[in-house]
C-alpha cells in the first residue's frame, strides 16, 4: 500500500485535502465535487472492499446494510503514528479512538438519519480515518441495490436506492467504482447497468471484481477476460480482489492477516496468479490505482471547479443584492430606508420610461417591446393601403355611379374622394385602439415586473405598487384612446399642406408612368372611365402616402406618452406622497415570513464559497 513514489505521494494529499476541505465546508451543496462512488448490487461484496482498504469493521449482513451515503476518508500516517477516527453527519461530531468501534457507530448514525429498521436516506455520514496503514482515499459509499422490498422497507425501496445512486454517478464529476462477484454474469448486473446509463463510453467507471474463491473450475479464464478489458470494456479497466469471507469474519481473522491470505491466494493460483504479476489484483494495488484515478480526476476537474466557484459566487451575490441587507431595527432608519427603496424604485420607473440603465439591476428594456409592436403598426398601415388600391378598380363603377356629375372622364369629383379617403381612415381607428391597448397591457407587465425585483421581500410594498400601476393604467388608456380617437376624427378632414401633397403626387405620378411602361396595359376595355379611374387611383395613393406617414408616427406618440411617460411621471409622484404617511410604513416595512431564512442561507453560502475559492487559490 505504500508503493507510489515519492514524487507522486507530494501531489496526492494535497489534492485530496483540497477536495476534503471543499466537502466539509459544505460546498457540495451548491457545486459538484470530484469524488469516488461506490455502488453495487446487494451483496456484491462492496462492504468487504471498503473494510480492506480502510482497516476498520463496517456495517455488514444480510439486506441493506448501507443506508446512507457514508463518506469515507482515508489519511495516511506516519509509521508508528496512533490511529485516529471521526464521525459526523448533520451537526453532530464526534472522535472515535478505538477501531473496533468504528462499525456500532456508524449503525448508530444510520438509526438517527434513517429512522431504527431498514429505511434508506440521503443525507451523508462522514468517517474519517487516519492510519499508517490506509491509502490517501476519499471513497463514497452508496447502499447497494435491492430489488425486492423487505419487511419494514417501502414497495418503492428499489426506486429510492436508485434515484439516491443516480444523485451520485450521473454528475461528470463523479469516477464510479462498480463492484461486481465474479460468480454472476456480469453484463446482468444492476449497478453496471446504471454505470453504463450514465457514462455509457465508460470514462467515469471501474469496475471491480470480487469473491474470485468461489469461481467454479473451468470459469477461470472467462474471469480473467474481464478483467484484461475483452467482455465489457471500460477506459479505466477492472482490477480483481479477494476479502474476507463470512467464515472468516467468524473466526476473527484480523484484517492484516486477510490481506496476507489474499497475496497468497493469487500469487498461487494456477489462473489468477497472471493478473497479480500485471498489477491488476490485491486490495493494495486497488487502494494505489484509486488513488492515483482520484489526484488525477481531481487535476482534471479543478480549472472547471474554480469556474463554477467564480459563476456561483457572481449568481449567489446577485441574489443577496435583490434581497438586500434587510430594514434596520431604528425607526429613524426603517423610514430612511423605506424613503431610499420607494426613491430608487420610482427613479427606475422614469428611466425605464426613457429607455435608461435601471439601478434595481434587472434588464428591463419597454423600448424593445415597443420598436416590435410599433413597426407592427407601420406594416398594417402598409398592408391596408395595398388592400386599399386593390379595392378601388372594383369600387370605382359604383363611386362613378352615385357621385360623378356633368364633369368629363378624367375630372375627378373631390366628393368621391374625400368620401373614399374617409372610409379608408375609418378603417384604421380600431386596429389603433387595439394597438394601444395592446401596448397598454405590456407596459403594465414591464412595470410590475419592475416592482417585483425593486421590492422583492416586501409583499405590502409590493401589492401597493402593483396596485397603483393598475389604476394609472386605468386612468391613461381612457384619456390615450379619446387622443387616437380624436385624431382619426381629425383624419376624415383631407388636409396636407399643399407643397407636401405636390412632391407626393409627381412622385405618385413617376411611379405610376414607370408601372405603365413595365406592364403595358391596354386601355381598351376601359373606354368610358379609364382615364377617371387612373386619376383617383394617383390622387389616393399620393394622399394615402402622406396621411399613412403621419399616422406611422402620430398613433405611436400617443401611446408612448400616455401609457409610458405620463404613467411613469404619475407612478413616481403617487409612490413619493405614499411614503408621506409615517403611520403606514411600518405595514409597507414588513417582510415575507421566510425572507430572513432566505437571506441567511444566501449569506451561508456565499461565505463557504468565498472560503473555496481562498482554498483554490491558495492551492
Amino acid at each position: 500500500m505504500n508503493s507510489l513514489n515519492e514524487q507522486y505521494e507530494e501531489k496526492v494529499r494535497p489534492c485530496i485535502d483540497l477536495i476534503d476541505s471543499l466537502r466539509s465546508l459544505g460546498v457540495e451543496k451548491d457545486l459538484a465535487l470530484p469524488a469516488i462512488a461506490v455502488i453495487g448490487d446487494q451483496s456484491s461484496g462492496k462492504s468487504s472492499v471498503l473494510e480492506a482498504l480502510s482497516g476498520v469493521s463496517l456495517p455488514r449482513g444480510k439486506g441493506i446494510v448501507t443506508r446512507c451515503p457514508l463518506e469515507l476518508k482515508m489519511k495516511r500516517k506516519r509509521s508508528g503514528d496512533d490511529w485516529y477516527g471521526k464521525i459526523s453527519y448533520r451537526d453532530y461530531e464526534e472522535e472515535i479512538h478505538d477501531p473496533a468501534d468504528v462499525e456500532k457507530m456508524i449503525r448508530e448514525a444510520q438509526d438517527k438519519m434513517a429512522g431504527a429498521g431498514v429505511g434508506i436516506s440521503d443525507d451523508l455520514i462522514s468517517l474519517e480515518i487516519a492510519s499508517p496503514d490506509v491509502p490517501d482515499l476519499t471513497l463514497i459509499d452508496l447502499p447497494g441495490i435491492t430489488r425486492v422490498a423487505v419487511l419494514g422497507q417501502p414497495e418503492n425501496i428499489e426506486h429510492q436506492i436508485k434515484n439516491l445512486i443516480r444523485t451520485f454517478i450521473t454528475r461528470q464529476e463523479t469516477i464510479s467504482l462498480v463492484v461486481v462477484p465474479c460468480i454472476v454474469d456480469i453484463a446482468t448486473t444492476e449497478a453496471l447497468k446504471m454505470a453504463q446509463e450514465v457514462d455509457p463510453n465508460g470514462e467515469r467507471t471501474l469496475g471491480i471484481l470480487t469473491k474470485p474463491d468461489q469461481v467454479d473450475k473451468g470459469a477461470e479464464e472467462s474471469v480473467i477476460d474481464i478483467v484484461h478489458n475483452e467482455v465489457i470494456p471500460l477506459t479505466k479497466g477492472y482490477m480483481i480482489v479477494r476479502c474476507r469471507g463470512q467464515q472468516e469474519i467468524t473466526e476473527k481473522v484480523s484484517l492484516t492477516e486477510a490481506l496476507e491470505r489474499e497475496k497468497t491466494f493469487f500469487t498461487e493460483h494456477a489462473h489468477f496468479y497472471t493478473l497479480y504479476n500485471e498489477g491488476l489484483a490485491t486490495v493494495p494495488k486497488l487502494a494505489e490505482k484509486l488513488t492515483i484515478e482520484l489526484v488525477h480526476h481531481i487535476e482534471k476537474s479543478l480549472p472547471r471547479l474554480e469556474e463554477q466557484v467564480e459563476e456561483k459566487l457572481a449568481q449567489t451575490q446577485a441574489e443577496m443584492d435583490r434581497y438586500g441587507s434587510g430594514p434596520p431595527s431604528d425607526p429613524a432608519e426603517r423610514l430612511a430606508f423605506l424613503i431610499d427603496k420607494v426613491t430608487a424604485f420610482t427613479q427606475d420607473a422614469i428611466s425605464l420610461a426613457a429607455g435608461e440603465e435601471l439601478r434595481c439591476g434587472d434588464h428591463l428594456n419597454v423600448f424593445s417591446m415597443l420598436r416590435r409592436e410599433f413597426r407592427k403598426w407601420s406594416m398594417c398601415l402598409d398592408k391596408t393601403g395595398h388592400n386599399f388600391n386593390i379595392k378601388i378598380e372594383k369600387k370605382v363603377e359604383d363611386y362613378e355611379e352615385r357621385y360623378r356629375g356633368r364633369e368629363l372622364p378624367g375630372f375627378i369629383n373631390y366628393k368621391t374622394f374625400e368620401v373614399m379617403v374617409s372610409e379608408q381612415m375609418k378603417q384604421l381607428e380600431e386596429p389603433a385602439v387595439k394597438k394601444l391597448k395592446d401596448i397598454g397591457d405590456a407596459v403594465r407587465r414591464v412595470f410590475l415586473q419592475l416592482a417585483s425585483s425593486s421590492f422583492t421581500g416586501f409583499p405590502n410594498l409590493i401589492k401597493t405598487a402593483k396596485a397603483k400601476i393598475e389604476t394609472i393604467k386605468q386612468e391613461k388608456e381612457p384619456i390615450a384612446e379619446s387622443m387616437l380617437r380624436t385624431q382619426f376624427k381629425m383624419e376624415t378632414m383631407v388636409y396636407s399642406q399643399d407643397r407636401t401633397y405636390s412632391n407626393s403626387l409627381s412622385e405618385r405620378k413617376e411611379e405610376s408612368e414607370e408601372e405603365e411602361k413595365r406592364m403595358k396595359r391596354s386601355t381598351k376595355c376601359y373606354m368610358d372611365n379609364h382615364a377617371t379611374l387612373q386619376e383617383l387611383i394617383l390622387h389616393l395613393r399620393s394622399y394615402y402616402r402622406i396621411a399613412s406617414q403621419r399616422l406611422a408616427d402620430q398613433i405611436p406618440l400617443v401611446i408612448r406618452y400616455q401609457m409610458l411617460q405620463q404613467s411613469a411621471v404619475q407612478l413616481q409622484r403617487e409612490m413619493l406622497q405614499m411614503i408621506q404617511d409615517k403611520e403606514n410604513f411600518e405595514f409597507l416595512l414588513k417582510e415575507d415570513r421566510d425572507i430572513g431564512s432566505k437571506r441567511a442561507a444566501l449569506q451561508s453560502r456565499h461565505k463557504r464559497l468565498m472560503k473555496a475559492r481562498a482554498y483554490l487559490v491558495k492551492f
